[in-house]
């Protein structure tokens, strides 16, 4: 596992968005953009279960993510890495904590109990910033 950068840090600390990568059956890439978090050098997303990223890790774990600058799109963090765990434990308060940073309330309009959250705990193998 490779320890985050300073950069990386910063812009994940930010009210910066990530662009996530997975691999879709055919090895195709799919690409969506989350809000992204970190515990120490571990990166985390949140999801809702039926999202397809989430169907995607659970076949192949490995990831890669993008996170720009809002202020400087030219600042960037590129980071390969793979999901080394899924839980649901904590994903709804975690998806609060999200609310706040990114749109500045602080409970999450859109939790709905038949789609419940996730949260991807992610560790870093490349970063390139």
């Amino acid at each position: 596992m490779k320890q985050l950068t300073e950069q990386a840090k910063k812009l994940i600390d930010g009210k910066n968005f990530a662009s996530v990568a997975t691999l879709m059956p055919n090895g195709s890439p799919q690409v969506a953009p989350v809000w992204v978090d970190r515990d120490g050098d571990i990166i985390l997303i949140n999801s809702a279960e039926s999202r397809q990223r989430i169907r995607n890790l659970k076949r192949d774990p490995r990831i890669a993510l993008t996170i720009f600058d809002q202020e400087d799109p030219y600042t960037r963090v590129s980071i390969r890495g793979r999901v080394i765990e899924m839980t649901k434990n904590g994903a709804e308060e975690h998806i609060d904590k999200l609310q706040l940073k990114y749109r500045g309330t602080p409970k999450y309009p859109n939790h709905n109990p038949k789609d419940p959250r996730v949260i991807m705990k992610i560790e870093p193998h490349r970063i390139s910033d």
